[in-house]
């Protein structure tokens, strides 16, 4: 495969996927194209899924911390099927596109430890970009442990987006404050908002 172009080899690697081909992807794995690398990787995951054998932990832990973003991202797309390997780390990643990634596989997975919740939570208040802090909210819901509704509450005075999320997120919790936040909502200068909350509890008797 190192004989051919680019593209020849990421179609090589692809089709790998579809022809059972372990050592094509596997060899893959290190060609420099990193649209190679990927097709690579989710090869070996649609092997894996065919065969009902769990793809390597080790492949895909390399993979997390590949240089290119892409990759990683390819990669935490297939570790959220699994329990392992950790993908917290990538919370910190300097990509925002890899932290929301990460987040919404952390979310998928469903069950986390306190630690997790700590650094979703984390996410969700103070990272960069607004799509990030959305994601984590989205996780912090998903998860639905009370150790994140902080969080989720201090979101739902975000941006509209955030605020959206943070509203839909409220639906694993109750209680006066997330009774507040509801109604807080229902007079928020965003449609969008105002319409999340609706769809959630209906139309405001009062209103």
């Amino acid at each position: 495969m190192t004989g051919s172009n680019a593209e020849q080899r990421r179609r090589d690697a692809a089709l790998a996927g579809y022809r059972g081909d372990v050592d094509t992807a596997e060899a893959a794995q290190i060609d420099p194209d990193p649209k190679v690398r990927i097709a690579a990787l989710r090869s070996l995951a649609r092997i894996g899924d065919t065969t009902k054998e769990q793809i390597s932990q080790e492949l895909v832990a390399k993979a997390l911390n590949d240089a290119e973003p892409a990759v990683r991202i390819a990669a935490i797309e297939i570790a959220a099927k699994h329990p392992q390997p950790m993908l917290e780390h990538l919370l910190d990643d300097e990509d925002p596109m890899v932290v929301e990634t990460a987040a919404w596989a952390l979310g998928e997975r469903e069950t986390a430890s306190e630690t997790i919740i700590d650094r979703l939570s984390q996410v969700a208040r103070n990272h960069r970009d607004p799509l990030a802090r959305e994601s984590a909210v989205a996780a912090l819901g998903a998860i639905g442990d009370d150790r994140g509704l902080p969080a989720i509450l201090d979101a739902s005075r975000d941006k509209a987006a955030v605020r959206r999320r943070a509203i839909i997120s409220l639906a694993a919790f109750e209680g006066a404050e997330v009774s507040a936040a509801y109604q807080r909502a229902r007079q928020d200068r965003d449609r969008q908002v105002r319409d999340a909350v609706e769809e959630l509890l209906g139309p405001d008797a009062e209103g």
